[in-house]
């Protein structure tokens, strides 16, 4: 065989090699990220959490945001059934306590009924007060208000689930302890939040799982301000919630194979280009 052949066919070889392996290698985890409506930065922070965990997990982050910034923000896809279509996990970060049509939100339940898994974080868990508790049935706890803004000391209960497995106890920035008033049978408790507030140490679950039809859902109250997002503690966290909820981390907390992410750095707000809105 001459030397051009051999070239030739080491070639093909590597080129088919190369075709086999993309062929094999997983598909990304299409989420959605829902941002807008009342009281926090979203227009940064929607930035932050896809860069955040496209670091940590092989996930294709479409954005989907509202410059409203009031508790009525609606989001037009929500008006269609089929608005999850196409996706694996859709991560709830709006802030909408005002809108209550049920058929509206029916069909943001009905999505994630169907399988569509979930990550609710902050404010998601003061959306949709329909007067039923089936949006506290979803996110996996009834809250209706919260405190000041100082430090919560977080402190992880069960170390053996995957979500938690080799997270730390942490300390956040100034930030907000949502209340529980009713704990959903279903959830179960991954953190707790402790907060001074002067006369009182205030004490509350920041942190669970939930099953909600079909779907796994993981839920955090933690998330107000911009600092705590770009927290890589708070990354972290979130990130193993929802390839949690996707059936992508293993029992170690690590991602499954071929659903690592880019790789962790630490993010400047400051440096972050928005994305422009979807028309």
């Amino acid at each position: 065989m001459t030397v051009c052949r051999r070239s030739w066919l080491a070639a093909v070889l590597a080129a088919c090699s190369s075709m086999c392996y993309a062929a094999d290698a997983p598909k990304p985890i299409k989420a959605m990220l829902v941002t807008g409506g009342c009281c926090h930065d979203y227009a940064k922070q929607k930035e932050v959490l896809k860069k955040g965990l496209q670091q940590r997990a092989n996930v294709e982050v479409t954005l989907v945001h509202t410059a409203d910034t009031t508790t009525a923000a609606r989001f037009k896809m929500y008006e269609s059934p089929d608005w999850a279509k196409g996706y694996d996990v859709v991560i709830h970060d709006e802030c909408t306590s005002d809108v209550k049509e049920l058929p509206y939100v029916e069909n943001i339940l009905n999505a994630h009924k169907g399988g569509v898994a979930a990550v609710n974080l902050h404010c998601a868990m003061h959306c949709y007060r329909i007067g039923k508790d089936d949006w506290f049935q979803f996110v996996g706890i009834q809250s209706s208000g919260h405190g000041p803004q100082k430090p919560i000391d977080v402190t992880f209960l069960d170390r053996d689930h995957a979500v938690t497995k080799g997270l730390e106890n942490w300390t956040t920035v100034n930030e907000e302890l949502y209340n529980n008033i009713k704990p959903i049978e279903s959830a179960k408790a991954l953190a707790r939040g402790r907060q001074d507030v002067g006369q009182k140490v205030d004490d509350a679950v920041v942190a669970w799982a939930n099953e909600y039809g079909k779907a796994r859902v993981f839920s955090t109250t933690l998330g107000h301000n911009t600092a705590t997002v770009a927290d890589a503690r708070y990354l972290d966290l979130v990130a193993n919630g929802l390839l949690w909820s996707v059936g992508k981390l293993t029992p170690e907390g690590k991602p499954m194979p071929g659903y690592q992410g880019t790789g962790v750095e630490p993010i400047d707000v400051n440096t972050l280009k928005p994305e422009p809105d979807p028309k």
